[in-house]
């Protein structure tokens, strides 16, 4: 959806986002003025903005287009506790299922709140990340995890027996557990500075197959739910991407409403914006109708049968119309060694993800590129995220969401703002049980559609990152084939001969089985190494490009002051004091003079690029005359 250009003059200049900068240097508003200017900008990449990151669009604007946010990532929250419930023997329990998928956005809710307001503070969504599912399966797969037979047979379960509740409970407590422990590694990798470092040794090739491993374990599970009736998987998946690719450039006229003129129709994207929302939307409604009609059919034993609507029970009636979610709701998180190991080879991708998304996110919004103190706020505060993902029990982590940086780029509203009204948003639907009872009923062939497209982008995301190394290069072939290929048949190896794998010590027997059948651990960690050791180039390795893709211009330091500093003048009353002055994750401020000097060769360079815009439209301009006598 496009705004409007033409804003309402009193909906900009929230102070709340501002913090009162007592400083001792004077400028004049035409220093003020350098670089993108309050009420429209341009975006790093040349695309004119409605709204850039510290504009506040009217408050109707923030309330849909923050909504819009929310029901983008809609498929992302919902994946998460779906996959997981197999692992924790929910695949027949889908009231607790709902119960998890509102606990979730009620946690990304709070997560993107801290994120815009403390983090990095560019409009980026929070949400469950799918790199801690690989290796929480893997754990959920040891045999001491492993689900009783009773529970994977419908007629047996009953949910609100204290035998079953016991069951589910004792794994979710112990992934909350392990997903605490590990938040706190990048609680301290963020606030330490420290994630400036890691980058200096894991460039794309070590990034390529971790990420890539991500997506490519879970077809499994994928065609499983494809597979309970194919047809159904395939109509959805047809519809994604009949929206996304084929007519995402047709716009939908749709009526709107300005002041100051009459009722009339703007062109909105919905098939580029909502691929996904539609996509399922569609496909559950032709399942309604399957269902309504008998064309489905009825026995519980038939193929076919889960595409039914009414296949999941009566969820949706038994869902309590509110329901708050609190920490420790499932009770005391309990931690072992083994998980710890394994899930932190997600939170390692899961941060290395998060870096390149602050950077496309400041790109659309109209932002500076993030310094260094940004960046350290921004991976800290999403190991907090995980802290309270793991205290509030969701089965996951929270990451950034690399689909809502990429709606900034379609709507072209970098604002903040309309991410806290989506966080508002994600915090009343996660209140309301009856959302989560909505999604849970999601025929199981529909998810299935929505997974075979979900993950095949993940996969794609991950082979992107080589497209800054040489890939003529029989070096970086082999690194990536290797590493890829290991990562894909050590962990199927391991999980069939776990008996072999046996030192005598449990403990050990487990953090070893969870690395070894964790393909993005196994294949990330031989990346690592070999394109640490093998000599190559900096240019070979793809490092120049790397770094050169995340590199900005000389921007001003007003400009990134009031972008990233922190809000309500926290910045300036405490990172001012002396000791405060060290830690990474304050903003530094430069001296007077330092800054006037910017300032002086930033309208140079201004000066300089204007006069040969305007050299080279006379020389343009100037007909050429030639006198041949």
């Amino acid at each position: 959806m496009t705004p409007s250009s033409e804003k309402d003059i009193n909906g900009l200049g929230n102070p709340s986002f501002e913090g009162k900068h007592r400083s001792h240097c004077h400028f004049s508003p035409a220093h003020a003025a350098w670089g993108p200017e309050e009420g429209g900008g341009t975006s790093h990449s040349g695309t004119k903005l409605g709204y850039t990151v510290t504009d506040v669009p009217p408050w109707y604007l923030c309330i849909l287009l923050g909504i819009q946010h929310f029901l983008t990532a809609i498929g992302g929250l919902v994946a998460v506790p779906l996959m997981l419930s197999k692992g924790l023997c929910l695949q027949h329990d889908l009231l607790t299922q709902s119960h998890l998928i509102s606990t979730i956005i009620f946690v990304s809710g709070i997560c993107t709140l801290l994120q815009v307001l403390f983090g990095v503070r560019l409009p980026i969504i929070q949400g469950g990340t799918l790199t801690f599912l690989t290796p929480t399966l893997a754990m959920l797969s040891l045999p001491n995890w492993k689900c009783p037979a009773w529970t994977n047979n419908a007629t047996l379960v009953n949910a609100s027996s204290p035998e079953f509740i016991q069951v589910w409970q004792t794994r979710m407590r112990e992934v909350q557990g392990t997903i605490i422990v590990t938040s706190c590694f990048q609680i301290f990798v963020g606030f330490s500075g420290l994630i400036g470092f890691l980058m200096r040794f894991i460039g794309p090739l070590t990034i390529a197959p971790t990420i890539t491993l991500v997506g490519l374990p879970l077809f499994e599970s994928a065609g499983d739910m494809a597979g309970q009736h194919w047809g159904i998987a395939f109509l959805t998946t047809f519809f994604i991407v009949l929206f996304s690719q084929y007519l995402k450039h047709i716009a939908v006229p749709l009526p709107s409403y300005q002041r100051g003129k009459k009722s009339h129709s703007s062109p909105v994207y919905l098939f580029q914006i909502f691929p996904v929302l539609l996509g399922l939307s569609l496909s559950w409604l032709l399942c309604y109708v399957l269902t309504v009609t008998g064309v489905l059919p009825a026995a519980p034993s038939a193929y076919g049968h889960p595409a039914r609507t009414d296949s999941r029970g009566d969820v949706l009636s038994r869902a309590p119309w509110f329901r708050l979610p609190y920490p420790g709701q499932w009770g005391t998180p309990t931690v072992s060694l083994a998980g710890i190991f394994g899930i932190l080879a997600g939170v390692i991708s899961s941060m290395l993800e998060s870096v390149g998304d602050y950077y496309a996110c400041a790109r659309l919004c109209g932002a500076p590129p993030p310094p260094e103190h940004a960046i350290s706020r921004g991976i800290g505060v999403e190991g907090i995220g995980c802290l309270l993902a793991g205290a509030w029990g969701t089965g996951s982590g929270t990451t950034s969401y690399s689909e809502n940086v990429g709606v900034l780029g379609i709507t072209k509203v970098g604002s903040r703002v309309v991410i806290i009204a989506g966080a508002c948003a994600m915090l009343l639907s996660g209140i309301l049980g009856k959302v989560g009872a909505m999604l849970a009923s999601i025929p199981i062939p529909v998810m299935g559609g929505m997974f075979l497209v979900m993950f095949g982008v993940i996969v794609a995301v991950g082979i992107s990152s080589l497209q800054y190394t040489d890939m003529n290069s029989s070096r970086n072939i082999f690194i990536f084939g290797f590493s890829l290929f290991a990562g894909l048949t050590i962990p199927n190896w391991a999980s069939k001969n776990s008996a072999l794998l046996k030192t005598g010590i449990i403990q050990l027997d487990q953090v070893i089985l969870v690395l070894l059948t964790t393909g993005m651990f196994v294949g990330g960690f031989l990346a690592f190494i070999l394109d640490n050791t093998i000599p190559g180039t900096q240019e070979e390795r793809g490092l120049l490009a790397w770094k050169q893709s995340h590199k900005g211009g000389m921007e001003s330091s007003q400009l990134i002051s009031k972008v990233y500093d922190l809000p309500f003048g926290i910045g300036t009353r405490y990172c001012n004091v002396s000791w405060f002055r060290y830690l990474p994750a304050c903003p530094r401020k430069l001296s007077c003079d330092k800054r006037m000097d910017e300032l002086k060769a930033a309208r140079q360079k201004t000066s300089v690029e204007t006069s040969l815009e305007r050299n080279s439209e006379v020389g343009a301009d100037t007909p050429i005359s030639t006198n041949w006598g």
